[in-house]
């Protein structure tokens, strides 16, 4: 949280539902997202004195920084009579007589329930482990393989080379891969590969040996926007077109891919050749070699099999009194605050029943 949106807390989307996650179970995220909403956060929010902007695509930040919210979660706490217990490490966790014991190293500790809220293996820096995983394992859980996601991709050979020599140029595309949906956002060249919003959303849905597909002209049509240019200018060439529309060293790059005729003067394009500048522009499909990792990527997808969870409760369906929530489940958002909602949704959904238990 603290380094989320650049240090401004990019709490929740606006525009969350069940279809900005994916999962081996679509349908597992619907019932705590319904259940708790992003303005039931933003109530919280104000309830504590924050207050918050949108961004583009629905993205709300605090404007007091993310220090503010994760004060506002410590309030909470201790509000409710919980206790943070900081420089303590789990040795392990038993199972008997209906409750759980949990040796730490300050101490045994025995409560009716445990909730498991450790996350995954994005960004081990700030102290991500396979915690989650291995209790859940324990316990009787499947494990979907957790990978990195919301990441950088990654090139080798002629591919990295290229994309280095354009590192730091960004451009708006649409960007697919696998079954994932169509991205319509900023895609930026790195020194290893690609990066921008767009790719880190391929990301979470793109698979080893796979490729990535990218409209390089969004919302445009290249075939119509060559013939209009033939008409009205068709004395400049294909390379001083291009570089009209694209900065200088992207349309350079453009210009070396096979079938680019780059001094041809746009009159003497043919159709055939117009189609085929405009099919190289608008279904550019690209290898990816991997990713950057853990060490970057912003959530982790996979996690505890959703089979095993109650979708309404969160709660194993192996073992009373024990739930999962947030990261450490096989649910993963997109950018911009979604992978925050499922935290809060999923949580509350595991405290609603915590309470009705309680209340029982």
């Amino acid at each position: 949280m603290r380094i989320s949106g650049g240090g401004r807390c990019n709490f929740t989307n606006i525009e969350t539902k069940a279809a900005n996650f994916h999962s081996e179970n679509p349908h597992f995220a619907k019932s705590a997202l319904a259940r708790y909403t992003p303005w039931d956060f933003c109530d919280l929010m104000a309830k504590h004195g924050l207050t918050w902007h949108e961004k583009t695509l629905g993205q709300l930040f605090c404007d007091q920084r993310s220090t503010a919210v994760i004060q506002l979660l410590l309030d909470e706490l201790e509000s409710a009579g919980g206790q943070l217990r900081l420089s303590t490490s789990i040795e392990a966790v038993h199972h008997r007589d209906g409750r759980f014991v949990v040796d730490t190293s300050a101490g045994q500790v025995e409560a009716d329930n445990l909730v498991v809220a450790t996350g995954g293996l994005s960004i081990p820096k700030i102290g991500a482990s396979s915690f989650a995983y291995e209790l859940a394992r324990q316990f009787g859980h499947e494990i979907i393989a957790p990978r990195p996601a919301l990441v950088p991709l990654t090139f080798t050979g002629s591919a990295q080379e290229s994309f280095a020599s354009l590192s730091g140029v960004a451009c708006p595309v649409d960007a697919k891969a696998g079954r994932g949906p169509d991205f319509h956002e900023a895609m930026l060249f790195t020194h290893r590969g690609l990066s921008g919003p767009a790719i880190l959303q391929v990301s979470s849905y793109w698979r080893e040996t796979e490729t990535v597909d990218v409209d390089l002209a969004p919302g445009w049509s290249v075939r119509d926007a060559l013939k209009t240019a033939k008409a009205d200018s068709p004395k400049i060439s294909l390379s001083t077109w291009l570089g009209r529309q694209y900065a200088s060293r992207l349309a350079d790059f453009m210009l070396t891919w096979p079938g680019m005729p780059p001094d041809k003067q746009l009159a003497n394009l043919s159709s055939a050749e117009i189609e085929a500048i405009d099919f190289a522009l608008k279904h550019w499909s690209i290898k990816p070699a991997g990713t950057e990792g853990w060490r970057t990527a912003e959530v982790t997808a996979g996690g505890v099999d959703t089979a095993g969870l109650s979708s309404q409760t969160m709660e194993s369906q192996r073992v009373e009194g024990l739930y999962f929530i947030g990261e450490c489940v096989d649910v993963t958002g997109w950018l911009g605050g979604y992978n925050f909602q499922w935290a809060w949704a999923s949580a509350a959904a595991a405290a609603s029943a915590l309470r009705s238990t309680d209340d029982g």
